[in-house]
């Protein structure tokens, strides 16, 4: 498939998305989020995909909704942002959280607005030192979307939450990783390397474990926890009856690498 405002492909297990309008700190347009979507479709039908990543192409990951997309001015027309938000945002966040595999964010530069909560959305958020996380929507009257006020509070408590989304101030990514907010901060150069070093071990993993831990641990806030108790047992039962349990045991007794079949 051919892109304009991503890069797309996939290798060897691995699907690799790159949001790529560096001019723009790739800042999210109507036809961006039109071929992210294409590309989800091929990683939902291509049964070899096992991990996905997300990365910003030149010094940004994501600054949000480009403004210039929907320009407004004092006194004109009111733009429908619910609208915008029903139709692109909400399900892009609903498929990355549901897809069943890895998904690993690499924030290789400022993500701000919806760009930060693309991050927050992720199963595993890398980010480089110099990386900045910024909930922008109060510097312009709107509230944090894109599932941002579900995971912020989550993620790093209520007091941090509000801190962030009503100050709208920086949040480095050393202290994103102090507070939780993210899996680690990493050299700036070193971005890149652990990035696809996680993804190139998801792509050999068992996958269909993983997606259940993923399922597990999204939901478990909905549940008391004798019900999680007992949807961990129904999953053991499932997942314990798979080849790939049966081969990564056989693996640890005769100490080999073991080679799962994943999805």
């Amino acid at each position: 498939m051919a892109f304009k405002t991503i890069e797309f492909s996939i290798e060897s297990g691995a699907a690799r998305l790159i949001l790529n309008r560096p001019d723009r700190l790739n800042s999210f347009t109507v036809e961006m989020h039109g071929e992210i979507a294409k590309a989800l479709d091929a990683v939902e039908a291509d049964k070899s995909v096992r991990t996905l990543l997300i990365t910003g192409a030149g010094r940004g990951f994501c600054a949000g909704q480009d403004l210039n997309d929907r320009a407004v001015t004092p006194g004109g027309e009111a733009p429908d942002l619910g609208e915008s938000v029903e139709k692109r945002y909400n399900p892009l966040i609903r498929r990355l959280t549901s897809l069943p595999m890895p998904v690993v964010a690499a924030v290789n530069g400022v993500a701000a607005g919806a760009g930060a909560s693309l991050a927050f959305a992720s199963d595993i958020c890398l980010a480089a030192k110099s990386s900045k996380f910024i909930m922008s929507f109060a510097n312009i009257g709107l509230v944090p979307d894109s599932g941002s006020s579900w995971a912020l509070p989550r993620l790093t408590g209520q007091a941090r939450a509000l801190g962030l989304a009503l100050t709208g101030e920086p949040l480095p990514a050393e202290i994103a990783a102090e507070w939780g907010l993210i899996w680690k901060c990493v050299d700036d150069d070193k971005l890149a390397e652990e990035a696809n070093a996680l993804v190139l071990k998801f792509a050999a993993a068992p996958t269909r474990g993983l997606a259940e831990t993923k399922k597990l641990i999204r939901s478990a806030f909905t549940r008391p926890l004798d019900e999680q108790l007992d949807l961990e047992r129904d999953r053991m039962r499932e997942l314990g009856r798979s080849d790939d349990y049966r081969e990564g045991v056989d693996a640890f007794l005769n100490k080999r690498k073991p080679s799962f079949k994943g999805r």
